[in-house]
């Protein structure tokens, strides 16, 4: 068609540019007035290499577009993305011109770069935070003059790693705006919830500037912190308190020397369990307001209710310190405890009573050593049931003051009618104190439901039978029903159910009148033989005074 054959074209009048990779996420592209960091290779169009920042371990850094570089070069890096790759092609008359450099560039020279971009900022750039995540609930961020304990992974702006708090397997921890960090990460931390996880991206000016830091941190560089709170707190900090649920009504508040059971999950700031009563299947027993545990659970504890759920947030002055405890509280970790309060008493407590019902014209009430017939639910105080009389056929049968059931129980039958109806609150050390029994928690607070279904007058302890008046000048002969002097079981018996039904004396209460006849005439066949002489028969009273006799 008459077209020219191809030849030499001729002197390049511009910077060849061949943007031979770009990356797909360009946020930031370098402008006239840009500070920027890069590599390159410079050679000749035969290909022989006359410099090279690779050779010399370090990178090129300076301003482009402001007359600083050749300018071709300052041509060719305008534009230009981090992590984007060229190769630049500068004519003699954009380069070192008819003159060249003595020794290293000959006149009219024509150069090759191969640019890899690392860095660009500006010196109006201000701190980038970007909120990758954060949590739900927050209510309170970082301020200055706070304790920080934060993860995160530290880069150069082209990505390359220099530093990062999870290859060292624990976790950054510092104060905040106290001049302890880089100016950049004192305020990039400001406003973090704990949880909450940042993109930070810091000009130099605001890290370590022209002197960089080691040989991880080239000079003039800008820094990108990928950074996890984990916890926060404030040495001015006290426990703060969370009441998740408190029942109604609270008659009664936990205080200083109450004995608390309690169950809780313990977690750090980030959630992390480390440790729980639930796992054990058993409540935390402890004194509180004593020294028995960390200081923020003495105070977090004080003014709780039986049942109430509370969130105890404590900081590490109050907890574990700077040294943590063992592989799961890290040192000067903030704790966070879920508790559920199951009951709490003091030493001092006496039985609790409470009257629900009393039937009028009530003038007989139990007393010590009477015998009696009652029903009872007893459970403990967050309602777990734990025995019922009415699970059996018949009600429970005791005789009062005989040891047969726990004290606080036979305390708070004391003074009651038949048909009246009480709720009682006992004590442990009224109760089975500190290793509980079968089905009963150690150091429980018991809660009965009794109703007094009967009551028969008692007898005094020791005695099995007692007379209303006095007793025959001459027992024996009475009892010797056929005056043979001695006197077998079964008129032994014949004698005592006689004197009962004749209201001339009682035998003691109980659910099997002959077992207690049996017993009384064990007691008086003093050798075992089968029967009573004369010699063997002796009134309690006087046995009582004969011993008083022998101690004298």
């Amino acid at each position: 068609l008459g077209a020219p054959a191809l030849g030499n074209p001729g002197p390049l009048e511009d910077v060849v540019i061949d943007r031979y990779y770009i990356p797909k996420i360009c946020l930031r592209e370098a402008q006239m007035g840009d500070f920027i960091r890069y590599h390159y290779n410079g050679t000749f169009k035969d290909g022989k290499k006359f410099d090279s920042s690779y050779d010399r371990g370090a990178t090129v850094a300076g301003v482009v577009g402001v007359g600083r570089l050749i300018t071709g070069m300052d041509r060719g890096l305008q534009g230009m993305c981090v992590n984007e790759r060229r190769h630049l092609i500068v004519p003699p008359h954009l380069g070192y011109g008819s003159i060249g450099v003595a020794g290293l560039i000959p006149p009219d020279a024509t150069l090759y770069f191969d640019v890899v971009m690392l860095d660009i900022w500006n010196k109006n750039d201000k701190l980038q935070v970007t909120t990758v995540s954060k949590p739900e609930r927050c209510n309170r961020t970082v301020e200055n003059s706070d304790f920080v304990r934060y993860h995160y992974n530290g880069t150069l702006l082209d990505g390359t790693p220099f530093d990062s708090s999870y290859s060292k397997g624990s976790t950054y921890d510092t104060y905040v705006g106290t001049g302890w960090l880089i100016k950049g990460m004192d305020q990039g931390l400001l406003g973090m919830c704990a949880g909450e996880k940042r993109s930070i991206i810091i000009p130099p000016f605001l890290a370590y500037g022209e002197k960089g830091y080691g040989t991880v941190i080239p000079p003039q560089a800008s820094l990108v912190f990928s950074v996890l709170l984990v916890d926060f707190h404030n040495p001015k900090d006290g426990v703060f308190l969370e009441h998740l649920e408190v029942p109604e009504p609270c008659k009664r508040r936990a205080v200083t020397g109450d004995f608390v059971r309690y169950h809780y999950n313990g977690t750090l700031m980030d959630g992390t369990l480390f440790d729980s009563s639930y796992s054990r299947n058993q409540t935390y027993n402890t004194y509180i307001g004593k020294g028995y545990i960390i200081p923020g659970m003495d105070q977090g504890l004080q003014g709780v209710c039986v049942g109430e759920q509370r969130r105890v947030v404590v900081p590490p002055h109050l907890a574990y310190g700077e040294n943590g405890a063992g592989d799961k509280i890290p040192g000067s970790a903030v704790l966070i405890f879920d508790v559920h309060v199951i009951d709490f008493h003091n030493p001092a407590d006496p039985v609790e009573i409470e009257t629900v019902f009393r039937p009028e014209g009530c003038n007989v009430t139990t007393r010590d050593r009477d015998f009696v017939r009652y029903h009872y639910n007893c459970s403990l105080l967050d309602g777990t049931q734990l025995f019922s009389s009415h699970d059996y056929e018949k009600p429970q049968e005791v005789t009062l003051g005989a040891n047969k059931v726990i004290e606080g129980l036979n305390s708070g039958l004391l003074d009651m009618c038949v048909g009246e109806r009480r709720v009682l609150i006992i004590p442990p050390h009224l109760g089975h104190g500190e290793s509980g029994a079968r089905g009963v928690p150690g150091s429980a607070v018991l809660r009965f439901e009794v109703e007094l279904i009967s009551m028969e007058e008692g007898v005094p302890e020791g005695y099995l039978f007692i007379w209303h008046g006095d007793p025959p000048a001459n027992l024996y002969e009475q009892m010797d029903l056929n005056k043979d002097r001695e006197i077998p079981a079964d008129e032994f018996s014949t004698f005592i159910k006689t004197q009962v039904a004749e209201g001339k004396g009682r035998l003691m209460p109980s659910s099997d009148p002959e077992k207690v006849i049996a017993d009384m005439f064990q007691n008086q066949d003093r050798n075992q033989d089968g029967k009573i002489t004369p010699e063997e028969l002796k009134l309690k009273s006087d046995e009582d005074q004969e011993k008083i006799h022998e101690e004298l």
